[in-house]
């Protein structure tokens, strides 16, 4: 299979790889396990996000990015080369432009890291485009307008606000407070209140099937398991929705200030078509139950989950990819 064209969306917790004959090829969490002492890769997504909390001494899992940009260079470049080799095959004679997501706060150090391990991961051409822009386009709103649509994209490293409009960024936020710290936010409340310690895999899992951003009439509970703080021996706890709702809200209210502020720097115009068309939420966040309601009560303003929240930015990657030349003065070389 030769394939000359490839969109990542290189998140935080998951990297979605699309092309845009075959749609989402890939779907793994953007994790690497290495083994010592040699640094040599072990596994890569899903593998090894399930080695997390189970690995003898010699193993360790990495997560090469960290809210939302490059941590560790040498395991994003092997994370990369093992994502785009399962792509195009390891006998692909040529090496594919590829589109990359990339925070819209992203320094030009931190695009140059980006830019570098991917080439040396095997692309020919990499363009970088800012989330918000990408998450706005796989949501199917149309960003050439001249009205302004606003996109609150919840990540697992960041969450990106942004006002856009006339095809660029009208005015944005960039905030490190997405799904990573959410199933932080749960593990440290779950230890202050049960003194029981769970790991992060069980505060995500908790997360996904019970959470909610605000409280909710008819409860749901979760019975989980982990270790007693005092005794050291094992433990269940049963929580509920409403819990989640609370250890989440400290976070939630970072993010709907900061949408608050994206507002204040936004020209009356632009406010207007916002308050008659609504604010769409995407990203893996968009998925926490009544997420859009807490939205609609923070800031007066009608909102909505994208279709397919999880997948908008790696579809947003593959509408540019499919018109490059389109798209290219208006979006890919813009810093």
């Amino acid at each position: 299979m030769f394939v000359r064209k490839i969109g990542i969306d290189l998140g935080t917790a998951n990297t979605i790889v699309y092309i845009p004959t075959k749609g989402f090829i890939v779907n793994e969490p953007t994790i690497v396990a290495l083994g010592e002492p040699g640094n040599e890769v072990l596994a890569v997504g899903r593998e090894a996000k399930n080695m997390i909390g189970r690995t003898p001494y010699d193993i360790t899992p990495y997560r090469p990015l960290k809210d939302g940009v490059i941590a560790d260079y040498y395991i994003t470049k092997a994370m990369l080369k093992y994502f785009i080799s399962s792509v195009t095959g390891p006998m692909n004679i040529f090496r594919p432009d590829i589109v990359i997501s990339v925070p819209a706060g992203i320094t030009p150090t931190e695009r140059r890291a980006v830019t570098n391990a991917t080439k040396e991961a095997g692309a020919r051409e990499v363009h970088l485009v800012k989330e918000p822009i990408l998450a706005a386009l796989g949501a199917d709103i149309p960003i050439n307008s001249h009205s302004g649509n606003m996109i609150i994209n919840i990540g697992g490293g960041t969450s990106e606000i942004a006002v856009v409009s006339l095809g660029g960024i009208v005015s944005w936020a960039s905030l490190r407070v997405a799904g990573n710290k959410f199933d932080e936010a749960i593990m440290d409340y779950i230890k202050k209140k049960y003194s029981v310690h769970i790991g992060e895999q069980t505060a995500e899992k908790v997360k996904i099937e019970i959470g909610s951003a605000l409280p909710m009439k008819d409860k749901l509970s979760a019975k989980i398991r982990g270790r007693d703080i005092t005794s050291g021996l094992p433990k269940d706890v049963v929580i509920n929705s409403n819990e989640i709702a609370e250890a989440l809200k400290p976070l939630l209210m970072d993010v709907a200030n900061a949408v608050q502020g994206v507002f204040n720097e936004t020209p009356p115009e632009l406010v207007a078509d916002i308050m008659e068309k609504g604010i769409i939420v995407s990203g893996g966040g968009a998925n926490l139950r009544n997420i859009d309601e807490f939205f609609k009560r923070m800031t007066g303003v009608q909102t909505y989950p994208a279709e397919n929240p999880l997948f908008c930015v790696a579809r947003g990657t593959g509408l540019i990819l499919g018109h490059l030349d389109t798209y290219r003065r208006t979006l890919l070389n813009k810093r």
